[in-house]
């Protein structure tokens, strides 16, 4: 049974709607800005955790008391 050519242009048209869409929803997910963006609030918000913060405040005090003591060897 042959189809209608204007039900055939019509699918058509809705497929590249389709694809179209889809191609803007994967442009916007693979933005370099956004994906920036994300990775800065995820590392704010690691970094802002009291458990890691302490660490790092920690780690910093023993690096700059082994600088001085090396300085005054």
């Amino acid at each position: 049974m042959a189809r209608d050519p204007d039900t055939i242009q019509r699918e058509i048209d809705q497929a590249r709607d389709a694809l179209a869409a889809t191609l803007d929803q994967l442009g916007t997910k693979a933005s370099p800005k956004r994906m920036v963006d994300n990775a800065k609030s995820s590392a704010r918000s690691k970094l802002d955790e009291p458990k890691v913060k302490y660490a790092l405040i920690g780690v910093g005090v023993l690096v700059g008391l082994l600088v001085i003591r090396g300085i005054f060897r």
